[in-house]
């Protein structure tokens, strides 16, 4: 392509991704973003070899002269160097296909499941764990609702995590997570087996998901904390109902009325798009999924094993090891093996 194909091109991608109309379809949207991209990385390419180009041009001129002929030698090997470079990073550019352009950050939400106060406490554990991954990769943290139980565990959490590749690393969490060890609270040294449901959405914008105003049911009412107690005496929590799905979302955290909105919209936004998602990655696993048979969420996809210092990621088939520096945020090992699944093994794994 020349240059002005490519400015030509770019310009007409620009202006439909100008236009709401256009934005209205999610799949033609992500398409054109990624076409943009890509030719704007191409532009940038030959705009560089365009100039060098130029520079070797006069070089060569220059060559004839006695008096430069040494210096223009040598710009003349160093600028042809760098025009074949260009040209391979140009045809690399031009035949690279486009690649699935994936959400970048996430809201994740963890549940208590069976066995009670362990089981909040290992919602809390598991909290931890993201928040401290999350720092070392230097995203930001911002907790949007929760609902502790009496020894400081929760009962239910959900926060954002902000940062590149967020959804990326995390999207694997999502599943039912078993923890088996002897409770502080056990005198007769038995090991419990409890659980935790983390379910990690992608936070996705306006133009991924519409949500029409008549389909949504919008109450306030007065933050609670541990015991039902009021935290303030303003109505500022925020609960939206999804009347064609039933999806109930809360936001409590924020100090006033719209910051506890728009979170809350973020999150019904992001199940909608998860719902969406899933089903098109269920849809394209079908051959896998009729191989491994069928399976759901609510079956775990790691237990943690205090007594034997083992964490198992059981879709993998893969141990771990030192399991109280993993809690403490050290996931990238585990992370980075369970990257290697393919779409759609978050949800069926």
């Amino acid at each position: 392509m020349t240059s002005q194909e490519i400015e030509k091109e770019i310009n007409e991608l620009t202006d439909k991704l100008s236009d709401p109309g256009f934005l209205s379809s999610r799949t033609d949207a992500k398409i054109a973003g990624a076409r943009l991209q890509k030719l704007r990385k191409i532009q940038a390419v030959l705009e560089k070899l365009e100039k060098v180009s130029h520079e070797l041009a006069e070089s060569k001129k220059l060559a004839a002269d006695p008096i430069f002929a040494d210096m223009a030698t040598e710009d003349i090997a160093r600028l042809t160097a760098e025009a074949e470079k260009l040209k391979k990073e140009l045809n690399n550019l031009e035949n690279e296909k486009v690649v699935e352009i994936l959400p970048t950050d996430v809201i994740i939400e963890i549940r208590a499941g069976a066995g009670g106060t362990e089981a909040s406490l290992f919602a809390r554990e598991l909290f931890s764990m993201y928040t401290r991954f999350a720092e070392s990769k230097k995203w930001q943290v911002e907790l949007i609702s929760s609902s502790e139980s009496e020894l400081g565990g929760f009962k239910e959490v959900v926060f954002e995590v902000d940062g590149e590749d967020a959804y990326k690393l995390l999207r694997y969490e999502s599943g039912v997570h078993r923890i088996q060890r002897i409770p502080a609270t056990e005198k007769q040294e038995r090991i419990h087996t409890s659980t935790a449901s983390v379910a990690v959405l992608p936070k996705v914008k306006d133009i991924d998901v519409e949500i029409k105003p008549p389909d949504i049911k919008v109450e306030f009412y007065r933050s609670s904390g541990p015991g039902g107690q009021n935290v303030n005496k303003v109505e500022t929590a925020v609960r939206i109902t999804h009347l064609p799905t039933g999806f109930v979302v809360t936001s409590q955290e924020g100090r006033s009325q719209l910051k506890n909105r728009e979170r809350a919209m973020s999150i019904l936004r992001a199940r909608i798009y998860d719902i969406q998602r899933e089903a098109e990655e269920k849809k394209q696993a079908a051959e896998r999924r009729s191989q491994i048979g069928t399976a759901d969420r609510s079956e775990k996809i790691r237990t943690y094993n205090f007594s034997q210092d083992r964490i198992t990621d059981h879709r993998i088939n893969q141990n771990f090891h030192n399991i109280e520096q993993i809690m403490e945020g050290d996931l990238g090992p585990i992370i980075e093996a369970c990257q290697s699944m393919p779409p759609g093994a978050a949800s069926l794994a």
